[in-house]
């Protein structure tokens, strides 16, 4: 049965761990009710019970975004038990970094059906609802700065995330005659671990001063889902400590 409508509905793709956990805790902190998605059961009940700790709302399905029949079963079940999505943050993703003579191409397909094909399908049956509700809402679409930059052996994921920065401002435009906006956050470095870690050298090499923290991505989300900000859309910001302006040579 649905629920009262008296919360924001969230659904936060990759909700296990990382950065989709620290997104699922900041909404549900802010009061909205968080939907959980990932592949790992136990991911999703670890971020759950962090939400609960701190009298926060949350809702778990477990999901592998890489079928598209789940995806299209997630959001009917999301539409009937919980109402019309008002926010989707796309942040589920992954990345198998090996040499492009090894990659297989079942590998490259499953990095681009998780990570830029899911992206385009929960963003459909999102806008869907959107739609049909008459819900001004906001996707947002966590990308990464690999989309402008690169290591080697990366190919099939910086290929997903420069797919689905080009994807967000094309569903900018075809969504604003609904008033719903598109936009996307490009993550740098952000460690989500022991930060303990962590040496002096990482930090200071960012011009920021420091790695960054999931704080620093649900800042930015919070700013492009908030309901004021409706003249930004199709557009990523990009949120890494200054690192894709700095030029590096060896010295």
């Amino acid at each position: 049965m649905m629920e009262a409508a008296d919360k924001n509905i969230v659904v936060i793709t990759g909700a296990g761990a990382g950065i989709g956990r620290g997104l699922a805790q900041a909404y549900a902190a802010k009061g909205s009710k968080a939907i959980l998605v990932d592949r790992s059961l136990e991911g999703l009940k670890e971020t759950q019970a962090a939400i609960r700790s701190l009298d926060g709302d949350a809702a778990v399905y477990e999901a592998d975004l890489g079928n598209a029949e789940t995806i299209l079963a997630l959001f009917k079940r999301i539409r009937e038990e919980h109402g019309a999505v008002d926010i989707l943050i796309n942040n589920a993703g992954i990345s198998p970094f090996k040499s492009m003579w090894e990659l297989s191409v079942e590998e490259w397909d499953r990095v681009i059906n998780v990570n830029l094909r899911a992206a385009f399908l929960c963003s459909r049956e999102a806008a869907g609802q959107m739609k049909e509700a008459g819900k001004r809402g906001r996707i947002v679409n966590i990308a990464s700065t690999r989309a402008f930059m690169s290591e080697p052996d990366s190919e099939a994921y910086a290929a997903s995330k420069g797919g689905m920065i080009a994807l967000t401002h094309a569903m900018a435009m075809s969504l604003s005659p609904y008033g719903i906006r598109v936009n996307s956050v490009s993550p740098g470095w952000i460690a989500t671990g022991d930060t303990a870690q962590l040496s002096r050298e990482d930090h200071e090499q960012h011009p920021a001063g420091r790695v960054g923290k999931p704080e620093d991505i649900a800042r930015a989300c919070f700013y492009l889902t908030d309901p004021g900000n409706d003249f930004v859309t199709g557009h990523n910001i990009t949120v890494d400590g200054g690192m894709t302006r700095k030029m590096i040579y060896a010295e």
